[in-house]
């Protein structure tokens, strides 16, 4: 299992790399690291940020 980072500044930078760089969409993303999505979107949206699926990125 893939650990993603703890910090959400950092978290968001890493997905938003991840999903321009290697993942057509954050489902994708989530299955193929193990990860849990709402626990994701949380953890950003607690930035301010919500995920946009025409752009494929946390904005």
């Amino acid at each position: 299992m893939n650990q993603l980072p703890k910090d959400p500044v950092i978290l968001l930078s890493y997905v938003n790399t991840q999903l321009r760089d290697f993942y057509p969409s954050l489902e994708e993303f989530c299955e193929a690291r193990d990860a849990d999505r709402a626990d994701v979107e949380a953890a950003l949206a607690a930035l301010g940020y919500v995920y946009d699926a025409e752009k494929n990125q946390f904005i």
